[in-house]
């Protein structure tokens, strides 16, 4: 791409799945399969494999690995996979996101880039900027 290309891609989490990490003892860590359906700027669904470490209440981290598989508003269409994590708490700006280059496919073959996670009145998104 010659430009950058913004997407803003609103969703939903639609599944909350806990799993166990095998190797791991006690409980500083928990591990999650999330799913996600997007409903504006992308139409699509998600999955993602997300591991945290504390509480909402008091500040945690967490690290995703997630594919994204759906259809933009112009037509185009395929899969991306993204990786991002945060540390969450107050007045945090520590959020990052990456689409990791070479995993897309059909429409999406080229897409690499940022991708972070914003709320707003309405809920949450994703900008991703395609470079």
């Amino acid at each position: 791409m010659d430009t950058a290309t913004t997407i803003i891609a609103r969703f939903e989490v639609t599944g909350w799945e806990p799993v166990e990490l095998p190797g791991i003892n006690g409980d500083w860590v928990g591990a999650v399969i999330m799913r996600k359906t997007y409903t504006d700027g992308l139409v699509g669904d998600s999955v993602a494999h997300f591991v945290s470490s504390g509480t909402e209440e008091d500040g945690r981290g967490y690290l995703a690995a997630e594919r994204v598989t759906g259809r933009l508003e112009d037509g185009r269409s395929g899969s991306f996979t993204v990786h991002h994590g945060a540390l969450q708490h107050p007045g945090d700006s520590s959020a990052f996101g990456h689409i990791v280059p070479g995993t897309g496919t059909g429409d999406f073959a080229g897409f690499a880039g940022d991708a972070r996670i914003h709320h707003d009145e309405t809920g949450p998104f994703f900008v991703f900027t395609l470079r």
